[in-house]
């Protein structure tokens, strides 16, 4: 018996590990004004979406665009996020406004219900955007 519970020993306990970082909290993201540090969202207020094709999305405004170029489109430049109680002006009924910084009151981004296309080129509907040089991302 002594044999057959060392031989089962090792084959139980790579598995036990592997379920406990299989269950270990991943770190969360959260995003800081830059200049007074306030807590503006988390990980769970971002709305996801898919890059589009860039350069391609802007077409009908650059006068030539070389298609032959298969780059990568840039990275998202901007965040977008759900309506939160801080931005003032979404509760003050607007349609479409600047978002400030409840604590110093910088410019953090600016939403549009009718919706705004990202750097990437995907069009977000309704979009509130808040650009990623303006706020510290954080993993706690």
């Amino acid at each position: 018996m002594a044999t057959v519970s060392s031989e089962s020993l090792p084959e139980t306990q790579p598995s036990a590990n592997s379920t406990d970082s299989d269950t270990a909290p991943k770190p969360q993201v959260i995003y800081r004004c830059k200049r007074c540090r306030r807590i503006v969202a988390s990980e769970e207020n971002i709305v996801p979406h898919e890059r589009g094709k860039g350069e391609q999305c802007f077409k009908w405004n650059k006068k030539s665009v070389d298609s032959s170029k298969n780059q990568e489109p840039p990275e998202c430049s901007s965040i977008f996020v759900e309506p939160m109680k801080w931005m003032l002006t979404v509760q003050e009924g607007f349609v479409g406004e600047k978002l400030q910084c409840m604590g110093c009151k910088a410019r953090l981004g600016s939403f549009n219900w009718a919706g705004m296309q990202c750097n990437c080129g995907t069009w977000i509907n309704p979009a509130f955007l808040l650009h990623k040089n303006k706020l510290d991302e954080c993993h706690i």
